[in-house]
């Protein structure tokens, strides 16, 4: 279950519990607020999401009226936890780059986990332009944005680069391997990644292969200090500033920590990516 399901399950559920607290049945609770009997089901199962003049009057029906103004802003920040990207692709690829700088910029500790790919701040212009030509398939975008987009990305790696803000980076060893481009732009993302691991504001730790595990590989992330995470998704992108999440994501982010090596442990990793690399060019006929 994505987290913003998991977000409106549990609005759903605290709406549940306002009513039994109130001694109601679902039935009793459409009746006082005018609704048809199914309404109330479809709200706690969390099939139908209500309105905030839904919340009003739910909150009325259960005489907790003094917790509408809670009740309405939870929702909201619920609804808005989830965004698709047939929406925000609507401005083009290259503007929604544009728009995420100030965000990095604002940053101080920036926490990433990546399973699979390359996290976006520190990719290379080619690495980055074979990410968009893939979306630009999936999503159906023209092509010709993926260049202007490519550089876009690249207009937040001076934050790393010039050493303004802490980077910490778990990636899967997994992520080193998946070849985005082709051969010549993965190598060249692998020696970007290994001298950034030289900056003193630049963590980067590798869960190697066959690590015996006590924590699950998951969805990747991104932690913006403690006021946000984020996570992206085929069908759109997942965030919220709420405290509960930003804490929960950062004990994640400790847990998978304890897998990592760091150093020049982690530049094996790195080399043995490179290395396999080489060599399955050299075994393809």
């Amino acid at each position: 279950m994505q987290p913003s399901q998991a977000a409106k399950k549990a609005f759903a559920i605290r709406l549940k519990d306002l009513r039994k607290n109130a001694g109601l049945s679902g039935v009793a609770l459409a009746k006082t607020a005018g609704w048809h009997k199914t309404k109330v089901s479809k709200i706690e199962h969390a099939t139908t999401a209500p309105s905030e003049e839904d919340i009003r009057a739910w909150a009325r029906a259960c005489g907790v009226e003094a917790l509408i103004p809670e009740l309405v802003a939870e929702a909201r920040q619920v609804e808005a936890m989830w965004t698709e990207w047939r929406r925000v692709l609507a401005m083009r690829q290259p503007a929604l780059q544009l728009s995420a700088i100030r965000e990095y910029e604002n940053t101080q500790l920036l926490r990433i986990y990546e399973p699979l790919i390359i996290p976006g701040i520190i990719q290379t212009f080619d690495y980055a332009k074979a990410m968009f030509i893939v979306n630009a398939r999936i999503h159906g975008l023209p092509l010709e944005d993926v260049d202007e987009a490519a550089r876009n990305r690249l207009a937040r790696q001076y934050l790393v680069t010039e050493g303004r803000g802490t980077y910490s980076l778990i990636l899967e060893a997994a992520a080193l391997r998946i070849v985005y481009g082709d051969a010549q732009t993965m190598s060249a993302q692998l020696d970007f990644i290994e001298d950034l691991t030289a900056q003193p504001n630049f963590a980067l730790g590798i869960i190697p292969f066959y690590t015996p595990r006590r924590q699950l590989a998951g969805d990747g992330f991104y932690l913006f200090d403690e006021a946000e995470v984020r996570q992206e998704f085929w069908p759109g992108a997942y965030s919220s500033k709420r405290p509960e999440d930003t804490m929960y994501f950062g004990r994640m982010f400790n847990m998978l920590r304890e897998h990592a090596v760091y150093g020049d442990q982690a530049r094996r990793e790195i080399a043995s990516a490179r290395d396999g690399l080489h060599g399955e060019l050299e075994a393809t006929p």
